[in-house]
């Protein structure tokens, strides 16, 4: 075979390309576990107490924000 090498190299550097242009992998499944808590009012799931008052007063103002011992944790 005289074009032994070159079948080799040409393989690997197609390998590299396909590799360079597959899509990104999804984040979905990581960022469902990060959610633990729910919005009492619209079911939303969010990561942390914090993010709930915020969303509480954005998006719920005239609801009272509850108490973070009040949240159960999913």
């Amino acid at each position: 075979m005289t074009r032994g090498l070159q079948k080799q190299q040409a393989r690997a550097n197609a390998e590299k390309r396909a590799a360079a242009n597959a899509p990104p992998k999804s984040q979905l499944k990581a960022m469902a576990e990060g959610n633990k808590f729910k919005c009492p009012k619209c079911m939303l799931m969010i990561a942390n107490y914090k993010l709930i008052v915020q969303h509480m007063e954005a998006k719920h103002p005239k609801e009272p924000v509850p108490s973070e011992a009040s949240f159960s944790v999913v």
